[in-house]
């Protein structure tokens, strides 16, 4: 975990030129699946720079560990008159209540958790009954991912995308 977060941190200046348009092509997908309610409480988990948290018009809170990220995120909510909350914490240990969030997403995130098990039990802990959570197609993990996410979930669709899988919960 140590050596991902070193990796995002150090990249943080450049993140959302390499990844923003990737993400956003996700967002636009997940975008006809989720509606949230301007009074839905939306969690981010693995928020990194804030791109995929100022998505959407509702209440929302983003985590990550990686703390260059999140300074990045910061300072774009500040310019813009946002009033998001980043929280630094890692997937595995969500620092609230049991089911605090109307809607929990984690864009890509899931294969550098260091225990994906436990991350998403957290997810699960946290969320009331609406979740969208992508995969890298790519990773090392991506069956033992499916399988968990299958697991605790009742998956109601599978997007496959360029580079993620999306489950819409």
């Amino acid at each position: 975990m140590a050596v991902i977060m070193t990796y995002y941190n150090q990249i943080s200046e450049g993140y959302e030129e390499l990844h923003k348009e990737e993400q956003l092509k996700k967002l636009r997908i997940i975008s006809r699946y989720l509606k949230p309610k301007k009074t839905d409480l939306l969690l981010d988990v693995g928020c990194g720079t804030g791109i995929t948290t100022e998505r959407w018009k509702c209440i929302k809170t983003g985590i990550d560990p990686a703390i260059k990220l999140l300074k990045k995120a910061k300072t774009k909510k500040a310019k813009e008159g946002k009033n998001t909350p980043y929280i630094n914490a890692e997937a595995e240990h969500l620092p609230f209540k049991n089911s605090s969030f109307d809607i929990v997403i984690s864009i890509t995130a899931i294969q550098n958790f260091h225990n994906i098990k436990k991350g998403i039990a957290e997810i699960k802990r946290v969320g009331k009954n609406k979740f969208i959570l992508t995969a890298l197609k790519k990773s090392k993990n991506i069956s033992k991912i499916k399988d968990l996410i299958e697991e605790n979930f009742k998956v109601k669709e599978t997007v496959e995308e360029d580079k993620d899988f999306i489950f819409i919960i």
